[in-house]
C-alpha cells in the first residue's frame, strides 16, 4: 500500500497502517455505580504505521527522517497532504508527524524496524469548533456616573469624540438636565 506526503513517497516493506480514533468522555456518576458519562469531544485521528527498511535501502530511512524533521517558516511542524487507503477511508487529508519515529535494527535480518505516527490536522471536529460562535460576555455597569472614562480620561472634556449614539444621548441628557 502506497504512503504519499506531499506527493513524496514513503517507501518500507511490510507496511501496516493501525488507524485510531479518540472519542474522550467524563465519569458523570460521582460516587455512585452509575455508568453515566459526558462526551467532551473527539481527539484527532491518528495514523500509525510499521514497516521494514533494508540496510541496503538506507535512503529510504533518511527520507523519512527528512520528512519528520521539516518544519515550516514559523517553526511548527510541517503539515503534509496525505494519500493512503487507511488514512482516506478515515476522512483524514492533512496530517503532522507526533510522537517520534523509532527505528531499531531487526534481531535476525540486515534491516531496520520503524514505526511512526501521523497525526490528523485541521480534522473537521476542528473546524465545526472554529466555526461556532462564541459566546460574548455581557458587560456590567453601575448606576451612576464613572470616575473617568477610558483610559483615564473624563468624557466631558472636549476633543474626546463621541459615537452618533452617545452624541445623541448627551443632547438628551442636556435637554433634561
Amino acid at each position: 500500500m502506497t504512503l504519499l506526503l506531499d506527493g513524496e513517497q514513503v517507501r518500507c516493506k511490510n507496511m501496516k497502517a493501525t488507524a485510531n480514533l479518540r472519542i474522550e468522555s467524563g465519569d458523570m456518576s460521582g460516587q455512585t455505580s452509575n455508568s453515566d458519562t459526558a462526551h467532551t469531544g473527539f481527539k484527532p485521528k491518528t495514523l500509525t504505521f510499521s514497516g521494514l527498511i533494508r540496510h541496503a535501502d538506507a535512503d529510504w530511512l533518511r527520507t523519512l527522517m527528512r520528512l519528520a524533521e521539516a518544519t515550516e517558516s514559523g517553526g511548527q511542524l510541517k503539515t503534509y497532504r496525505i494519500v493512503h487507503d487507511t488514512a482516506a477511508a478515515f476522512g483524514m487529508r492533512q496530517v503532522q508527524f507526533s510522537d517520534g519515529v523509532s527505528s531499531r535494527e531487526h534481531d535476525t535480518l540486515q534491516a531496520w524496524l520503524i514505526q511512526f505516527t501521523l497525526t490528523e490536522k485541521l480534522s473537521n471536529p476542528e473546524r465545526v469548533e472554529g466555526r461556532r460562535t462564541s459566546n460574548s460576555v455581557a458587560s456590567q455597569s453601575a448606576p451612576g456616573q464613572g470616575v473617568a472614562g477610558e483610559n483615564g480620561s473624563d468624557p466631558e472634556k472636549p476633543g474626546q469624540e463621541l459615537t452618533g449614539f452617545e452624541s445623541v444621548l448627551k443632547k438628551i441628557d442636556n435637554w433634561i438636565g
